[in-house]
């Protein structure tokens, strides 16, 4: 039996306890299906496990999914699990992800302020925080093999039919944001972009039994 861990933070924890995951049609969990099959995979042989969000600039939903996953592999104690994402091309992290991300509960301080700004994301007081950062998809600071890549994004899904050193491709795509920005219904659609990968994420490592 998986034991839950207490240590996020508690506004964070009461977002997780209010997620529904039977909101997931029977069609969206066949598309998480593969990646809920690579992690048991790898906790099975006890080996770790490497996942890195894809999309193309690496500036919103890459992000949203890289922090949800890693916060839901915490929360339902699966061990050895690592977090990263990246894009076709890099940018910068989008400021609403990151102010989205602040109102969930997430603790966030800016490391660097550039045109790519470096962010450090903390959910829990006791865990290294996230490193938020746009970047390509093969910079140092991702894994180079040994991992599965989920296309995040249409435009990436397309754009990289291949991805170098990954030991599985899995096309898990949401909905833009962005198309929101710059209306009154910005702050509104990110956030609920944030629940939809928030509560697919608790539904993935929700399935996953331990070795």
């Amino acid at each position: 039996m998986i034991t839950i861990k207490a240590e996020l933070f508690k506004e964070i924890e009461n977002i997780i306890k209010d997620l529904n995951p039977k909101t997931i049609s029977n069609e969206r969990k066949a598309v998480l299906q593969p990646l809920i099959d690579f992690i048991q995979s790898k906790v099975s042989k006890n080996q770790e496990i490497r996942i890195n969000f894809i999309c193309t600039h690496n500036s919103r939903r890459s992000h949203l999914s890289q922090v949800w996953a890693q916060t839901m592999a915490n929360y339902f104690n699966i061990k050895n699990v690592f977090c990263y994402s990246g894009g076709t091309e890099a940018t910068a992290l989008f400021p609403m992800v990151a102010e989205t991300l602040q109102n969930s509960g997430f603790k966030i301080n800016t490391i660097s302020k550039n045109e790519n700004p470096v962010y450090s994301i903390k959910y829990s007081n006791n865990e290294h925080p996230i490193i938020g950062f746009s970047k390509k998809l093969d910079d140092d600071f991702n894994p180079k093999s040994q991992f599965a890549a989920i296309m995040t994004c249409d435009s990436a899904n397309e754009a990289c039919p291949f991805v170098p050193g990954a030991e599985k491709r899995i096309p898990i795509t949401f909905e833009d944001p962005k198309a929101f920005d710059n209306t009154p219904q910005q702050a509104e659609k990110y956030k609920e972009r944030s629940l939809q990968i928030a509560t697919e994420m608790f539904y993935v490592f929700s399935q996953i039994k331990s070795s």
